[in-house]
């Protein structure tokens, strides 16, 4: 069973950039699709990208899109979101989630086991 640890979260100023990890301590991720989300004090979890177990199909919540890019590294059971341009309303703790089926084709946030979900990471962005 996937067992997901997010990493890499922190506090910078707008404008700046942080590379977040997600890693499986149990279980291999290569044949998953694998998605970020993120949830900010007083709202509810939103989807922010997705990847397809082959990365070759790649999905973005409109807010991110051309500032996060979302990628993986199968052989070290790893997937990444790098973030650049930060905004304050990126303030958020973000979690990675993998699909419920092997081999599943991403389609913005629909398919995905929550329940995979690590501890999550904080990133907190400040004006």
């Amino acid at each position: 069973q996937v067992r997901l640890v997010e990493s890499g979260g922190g506090l910078l100023q707008a404008g700046g950039s942080l590379r977040l990890q997600c890693a499986s301590s149990g279980g291999s991720i290569s044949r998953y699709s694998m998605g970020w989300f993120r949830q900010a004090p007083g709202k509810e979890r939103e989807f922010v990208a997705a990847i397809n177990w082959d990365a070759r199909r790649t999905n973005y919540a409109d807010s991110v899109r051309g500032r996060f890019t979302i990628s993986r590294e199968n052989a070290k059971n790893a997937v990444y979101l790098q973030m650049n341009g930060l905004k304050p309303e990126d303030t958020a703790v973000y979690y990675c989630a993998a699909h419920k089926w092997p081999f599943g084709v991403v389609s913005g946030a629909t398919g995905f086991d929550l329940d995979s979900a690590g501890q999550g990471t904080q990133v907190t962005v400040s004006s």
